[in-house]
């Protein structure tokens, strides 16, 4: 069976907790939110060692900073993807970040 996480931020979350897993026709996918960005590395590493994922995605959200930070913590054991955005996407990926920082009142 191949396993591999997505991870991705979710205000409050607990990735052990809040995680989704599912399992059909030989593969397991785990959907792992993090609170934080700085929760990733740890979530990454868990993922690697207790649940023997193959492979990590991180959301489009996570900077390219802690992208390296998820990449350093599981070393070269799985690759670590990071989904980005097109071009023609990136002016509505931001609009989507700044009613986010709205509604959280940052912005």
């Amino acid at each position: 069976m191949t396993s591999w996480a997505y991870i991705y931020e979710h205000p409050g979350a607990d990735p052990q907790a809040d995680r989704t897993v599912l399992d059909r026709a030989g593969q397991r996918s785990y959907m792992v939110p993090v609170a934080d960005p700085a929760d990733a590395p740890d979530a990454a590493r868990r993922l690697v060692e207790e649940d023997r994922v193959a492979l990590i995605e991180l959301c489009g959200g996570f900077s390219l900073a802690d992208a390296a930070r998820v990449a350093d913590a599981v070393g070269d054991r799985v690759p670590v993807g990071h989904v980005t955005f097109a071009a023609d996407s990136v002016e509505s990926a931001a609009a989507y970040s700044a009613a986010y920082a709205e509604e959280q009142g940052d912005g």
